[in-house]
């Protein structure tokens, strides 16, 4: 079992950046795909916390219901905030992954190069041909 778990959307550029970061370093992750399986109120209280963010910081407002819920209105507590990510889990900013050594909301995806335990074992380029990782595996 993989000690490292993204939450991940195969939609998502950044997501999928993340994930490939993760398996340049050897690890194959568990990948739950948070659209098909959202994590439970419980769970989503723990990320949060563990990454230390508030229920506002992982809100996404693009390509979701955001604005059609007034979701920026002050008015709505966490608890509430919760209850809508968990009735539209697009409504979650990916991707978060967890790992031995932290919880991080990883965006932009180089993020995860903080928490991952092991090294990247070649060079790395984003999507769009971005350099992340040197081909000796260092930080670009």
């Amino acid at each position: 079992m993989s000690q490292i778990t993204i939450y991940h959307n195969p939609a998502c550029g950044t997501s999928r950046n993340t994930l490939g970061l993760i398996r340049n370093s050897g690890e194959e992750p568990t990948v739950i795909e948070y659209l098909k399986t959202p994590p439970s109120h419980a769970t989503l209280v723990k990320l949060l916390a563990d990454a230390g963010l508030s229920v506002r910081d992982v809100l996404r407002e693009k390509g979701t219901p955001y604005a059609e819920l007034g979701l920026a209105d002050p008015k709505w507590t966490d608890d509430q905030l919760l209850g809508f990510i968990g009735q539209h889990p697009i409504l979650m900013n990916r991707p978060i992954v967890v790992t031995p050594l932290g919880t991080k909301l990883c965006r932009p995806s180089e993020t995860v190069l903080d928490i991952l335990p092991q090294p990247q074992r070649g060079a790395f380029n984003k999507e769009d041909g971005e350099p992340v990782v040197d081909a000796r595996g260092q930080r670009v």
